[in-house]
């Protein structure tokens, strides 16, 4: 009989054997542990990119409407500052004709009418 073939090699190969599949089971079993990890996470990834896709396109909304209504009040004042700027215009073009029909222009003193033309800048 040969060596290989002796009762102590086949519990030999029977032990390697035994060693072999159980390696290949816990191989098996710790691939589809990770898999299944795997799977969860990049569900969860999924997710959170969702979460984010939304929350940008919320902040991007936000900002939009912001921005729209900050240019309506910078329409309402510029429309404001050009109408006083058109008040304020009138206001000169109206004393400088009062300045130019006054009697007393010439005089080095202020006349009452001098006066009120200077309290109406004010």
């Amino acid at each position: 009989m040969s060596v290989f073939l002796s009762k102590p090699a086949m519990y030999v190969y029977a032990a390697i054997a035994a060693v072999l599949v159980l390696w290949a089971v816990h191989a098996h079993v710790y691939n589809n542990g990770y898999e299944a990890a795997e799977l969860v996470y990049q569900a969860k990834i999924a997710a959170t990119a969702a979460q984010l896709a939304e929350a940008d396109a919320n902040e991007q909304r936000r900002q939009t409407i912001a921005n729209n209504a900050a240019k309506k009040r910078e329409a309402a004042a510029l429309a404001e500052i050009a109408a006083r700027e058109l008040e304020i215009s009138e206001l000169r073009k109206e004393l400088r004709r009062e300045a130019q029909q006054d009697p007393d222009a010439g005089r080095t003193a202020l006349g009452s009418g001098s006066v009120q033309r200077i309290n109406k800048i004010r």
